[in-house]
């Protein structure tokens, strides 16, 4: 079964300008985040790159980093929010597979092992697959039925200290204009769960990278600017608060809040890229529409209701 709709063409957005890449530039000194050690030298975790194939994890770095700065012009800030050690989560957009090449690589420049989950097709691929299992693919058979499991095995990785990347909307985004669209909510359950499970907050941070949905991977030339921000901490401290008294899972509410935060936070982290304003609607991929953000929601069949009413009003006065 095939993902519903298809991601919009390039010539749906503007390329990121010249002029924005120097404007960032300017305000965050913006780095290079596929040479060795981008922010400079610091120590590296050698205990995870010791567990993670190394040789094979570098031949896999070398040739991602080259395919990035053949195709595109890279700059990144807030590289100094990844942490040295420990356990953390990253949320990263996926308005293009560079989603995943730009924070993984950055990543593990800056001495990092995290494990990742993608989806499960991908540890299929030929040559490459054999690459994506032996750097830590935590595969995910989607429309399968385990969510549950899926999101056991992501927190196991968590409460074992080890770091974790998700791309919480679960496939390239069908947004029109290629914003963050709805985000399934099992990012939530696994950063509350795992949390509770080793008695605090576990760091959740948001990887925003802009710019590649306009390079053509087949003619990539002129090369197109692409900008990633990995973001400070996402504070979600107040939804764990009575977390003693949950009973056998995360409430749902509370794992639909936290990826709504996720969620509005990208789309004001890539407004920033982009140089515009922050759209007040989301695109939902459950029912294909664009619909207004309103927080916080309690329930996903609310999520439909609450939005979809507030749509029809405004396309009434519109009409009117």
């Amino acid at each position: 079964m095939a993902s519903k709709g298809k991601p919009s063409p390039r010539s749906a957005v503007k390329p990121l300008s010249d002029e924005q890449y120097r404007k960032l530039d300017e305000e965050y000194g913006l780095v290079d985040p596929t040479r060795p050690f981008p922010i400079g030298r610091m120590e590296p975790n050698e205990k995870e790159i010791a567990e993670l194939n190394p040789k094979t994890t570098h031949r896999l770095l070398e040739g991602a980093a080259k395919v990035l700065r053949a195709s595109c012009r890279i700059g990144a800030w807030g590289l100094e929010n990844v942490p040295t050690e420990g356990a953390y989560i990253t949320c990263a957009t996926h308005v293009t597979q560079f989603d995943v090449f730009v924070p993984m690589v950055a990543m593990f420049e800056m001495g990092r092992r995290p494990r990742y989950m993608a989806k499960a097709e991908m540890g299929k691929w030929p040559i490459i697959g054999k690459w994506f299992q032996a750097v830590g693919m935590q595969p995910v058979p989607r429309r399968s039925g385990k969510a549950r499991e899926i999101e056991e095995a992501s927190i196991n990785i968590l409460t074992s200290n080890h770091a974790l990347t998700i791309w919480p909307e679960g496939t390239v985004t069908r947004d029109p204009k290629k914003w963050p669209m709805s985000m399934k909510n099992g990012a939530g359950f696994i950063a509350l769960e795992a949390s509770r499970r080793v008695g605090h907050q576990i760091p959740l941070y948001c990887a925003v990278t802009w710019g590649a949905a306009s390079i053509n991977h087949w003619w990539p030339w002129p090369k197109k600017n692409v900008v990633m921000c990995y973001d400070t901490q996402l504070d979600y401290s107040d939804l764990l608060e009575h977390m003693d008294s949950w009973g056998a899972e995360p409430p749902v509410e509370l794992a639909n809040e936290l990826v709504r935060r996720v969620r509005v936070r990208m789309k004001e982290i890539m407004a920033n890229i982009r140089g515009v304003a922050v759209p007040n609607e989301y695109f939902d991929y459950r029912i294909m529409k664009e619909v207004p953000e309103i927080p916080p929601f309690t329930d996903p069949h609310e999520v439909d209701e609450r939005a979809l009413k507030q749509s029809s009003q405004s396309e009434q006065s519109a009409q009117s």
